[in-house]
């Protein structure tokens, strides 16, 4: 994972820590977790409008 090795990630993990805080790093990861989901779920609705837009624009207008 981006060429980091265990040491590397326990000090990042370290930095966080002390950064946001024991309590606060739940709420954190809850929040990063609803946002790639909302991310997801807003890549998936624009790939439907695309398709449904290619398809509207394949038929001729009468």
């Amino acid at each position: 994972m981006f060429g980091l090795g265990a040491p590397e990630l326990l000090i990042v993990l370290g930095v966080v820590v002390v950064l946001f805080g024991g309590a606060k790093i739940p709420k954190l990861a809850r929040s990063l977790g609803q946002a790639q989901k909302e991310f997801k779920t807003g890549l998936e609705e624009g790939h439907r409008d695309d398709v449904v837009t290619k398809n509207d624009d394949s038929k001729p207008n009468p």
